[in-house]
């Protein structure tokens, strides 16, 4: 594949990783639009560190917050709300990390289709604007059953096309939270979620050669500031412009893939 077109991708990659817009249905549109060849499993692996180190980055304070406080916890301090926050992230990653080891072949054999793409864009679009219409978005601290009802959201990521971040901003505005809150404890979640399939996917280069470090490292340094980027806007401009501005991309998105699948 061509430098220009591993920029692009991990350009792309990056810019929706965190948007509840599903990085899953912009990576096939160049499949669809000009042709290209899939990136590659060392590839994949790349731009996942670039988005994970975005991710660090950006809330590095309040990771190491909750690193420090559930730190302190295992060592017989009083519990505080980081440390539980710390536990809540654990919690609510076992979910996804289970249905993902022992559903993974399922997925790869019956779910990775254009068609589902375009429709769970659309559908989980859809969840996403009622969420934001009609919850309460009152809270803002994360309670334990948030925590595991928001992880079995998650679950739904597994399906090309949702949105990790989109499926789990929905689950937290329909229990009610804010929209800043829903978002940051999604963006959090995310790390342990990243690193965990980052790992996984890793695990298969093991038995690859050739690998082309310098091509790897720029798509992971595109990745990341791309994330980084939408990251800080996003988390900026979240409660005064809301989700249905990515509601309608969205809809305009799966509309689009179904005509070019149609063709």
């Amino acid at each position: 594949m061509e430098s220009i077109q591993l920029f692009f991708l991990a350009l792309l990659q990056g810019l929706t990783e965190f948007l509840p817009i599903s990085s899953s249905a912009h990576l096939i549109l160049p499949s669809q639009l000009l042709g290209w060849q899939d990136q590659g499993l060392a590839f994949d692996v790349a731009v996942h560190v670039g988005s994970l180190a975005a991710v660090v980055i950006y809330f590095r304070q309040r990771l190491a917050q909750l690193a420090v406080a559930w730190g302190r916890q295992l060592a017989g301090s009083a519990r505080s709300a980081e440390s539980d926050l710390a536990w809540l992230l654990m919690i609510a990653t076992i979910p996804v990390g289970l249905a993902g080891l022992l559903g993974g072949d399922f997925i790869a054999t019956h779910l990775r289709s254009d068609w589902v793409i375009a429709t769970s864009t659309v559908v989980f679009g859809l969840l996403l604007g009622l969420a934001d219409r009609f919850g309460a978005k009152q809270l803002v601290a994360i309670s334990w059953r948030a925590a595991l009802i928001i992880g079995l959201a998650q679950v739904l990521a597994l399906i090309p096309g949702t949105s990790r971040s989109g499926i789990t901003i929905t689950a937290a505005l329909l229990l009610g939270y804010r929209r800043a809150a829903a978002a940051e404890f999604s963006f959090l979640l995310s790390v342990p979620v990243i690193a965990l399939s980052g790992l996984y996917l890793a695990f298969g280069l093991l038995t690859q050669g050739g690998v082309q470090w310098a091509v790897l490292l720029i798509g992971a340094a595109v990745s990341g500031l791309a994330a980084h980027i939408c990251i800080a806007l996003f988390m900026r401009w979240v409660e005064r412009i809301g989700m249905w501005p990515f509601v309608i991309y969205r809809l305009l998105l799966g509309a689009l893939l179904f005509i070019l699948i149609a063709h």
